[in-house]
């Protein structure tokens, strides 16, 4: 299946036809990236104000905002531009959830909101880890935040001032990663979620699959031999550009590119049209155990 899926709608509250959505979803549970070239986020006039790194903290990636507890993080700014800020990213909350109900039907009684955020530093030089460093090809998975099996499906939105794309790159299938490194994989050590969880090292219990996908993203990382021969393709989002995409499923880097807004969203393995292509079906048919 192609990379991409291109959808031309240009409001994010256009109605989408039956078989429109069943192929969204056929799309985006396959791999493939939903991309809406004609859908842009509309800044309001003095939100354009907002388009500057020196409103990031230096030591995050980017500024988060949780629209159900309306806290900013990460955004050490004055009074006045944090709320521009919580205002902006609420708007856009609310219409990447309206083009997810409209688009993928199937996904609406059961998908639940995660945070938004706000990126608006540089991709390109800006490292501190090899775990953290994005520009490698990765399968998200986070050491804090297990999702204990739960799709992480991504609203993304090109705001760029200035005509720059966002420059990604996206690698071999999900099954093809998951072959490869999973003979790498170190054991769980007995006991050892229930620590990290009562030390509060993460926020719920790390399964089995979360422990898995953890392993499998740092060792894509670490492996620049990997990160440079892999099958991949480059894709440029352009400035006014949105796309869906399913952020556990497609190996993906982010290589360049300032000024994105992110909607994430969490989606439970039994409302796919076709759970046995998720990441946590792929796994426990390849290893032949029980993961969650």
């Amino acid at each position: 299946m192609a990379v991409l899926k291109e959808l031309t709608p240009n409001t994010w509250h256009t109605p989408y036809a039956t078989k429109m959505q069943e192929e969204a979803v056929t799309a985006l549970e396959n791999g493939s990236i939903l991309y809406f070239p004609r859908l842009a986020f509309q800044l309001l006039p003095y939100e354009k104000e907002l388009l500057s790194p020196i409103f990031a903290d230096p030591k995050a990636k980017n500024i988060s905002f949780n629209r159900r507890t309306n806290i900013l993080c990460c955004a050490p700014c004055p009074k006045e531009h944090c709320s521009r800020l919580k205002a902006m990213l609420l708007r856009f909350s609310e219409q990447a959830e309206q083009l997810i109900r409209r688009l993928l039907v199937p996904y609406v009684s059961t998908l639940q909101p995660g945070r938004t955020s706000f990126r608006p530093v540089e991709i390109a030089g800006r490292v501190s880890s090899y775990r953290k460093d994005d520009t490698r090809l990765h399968v998200d998975a986070f050491p804090a935040t297990p999702n204990q099996g739960w799709r992480i499906l991504r609203v993304f939105s090109n705001i760029n001032p200035t005509g720059q794309a966002r420059h990604w790159r996206v690698g071999e299938p999900f099954v093809e990663v998951a072959k490869r490194f999973l003979p790498l994989v170190r054991r769980q050590w007995p006991g050892s979620a229930t620590l990290l969880q009562w030390l509060k090292i993460t926020k719920s219990k790390r399964t089995l699959y979360d422990h898995i996908m953890l392993q499998i993203h740092d060792r894509m990382k670490a492996d620049l031999s990997y990160q440079a021969n892999a099958s991949q393709q480059d894709i440029y989002f352009a400035p006014d550009t949105s796309w869906i995409v399913q952020t556990d499923h497609v190996s993906h880097a982010a290589m360049a590119g300032q000024y994105v807004l992110e909607q994430t969203f969490y989606l439970p393995v039994s409302a796919m049209l076709n759970p046995a292509l998720s990441p946590l079906h792929v796994l426990e048919k390849l290893t032949g155990r029980t993961l969650i």
